[in-house]
C-alpha cells in the first residue's frame, strides 16, 4: 500500500485539524480580552466582585471567621 495514494486526504486532515486549533486559539484569545474589558468597565462603575477573602489564621492552624 502506498501512502502517495492517499497523501491528499492526509494533507486535508491536518489542515483542516490546524485550521481548527488556530480557530479555537483565536476564539479563546478574543474572549479573554472581552471578559477583561467588560471587568474594567464594571470596576470603573464602581461593582465590585463578591469574591469571599482568604480565611486568615489565628496560629494555631485554623480558619478564623471574618464577619463584617
Amino acid at each position: 500500500m502506498q501512502a502517495t495514494a492517499h497523501m491528499e486526504f492526509i494533507v486535508a486532515a491536518y489542515g483542516a485539524s490546524i485550521v481548527m486549533v488556530a480557530t479555537l486559539v483565536a476564539w479563546v484569545t478574543l474572549d479573554y480580552r472581552m471578559q477583561r474589558h467588560i471587568l474594567a468597565e464594571l470596576e470603573a462603575q464602581g461593582v465590585s466582585r463578591r469574591s469571599a477573602p482568604f480565611p486568615r489564621s489565628n496560629g494555631s492552624g485554623q480558619a478564623v471567621a471574618e464577619y463584617q
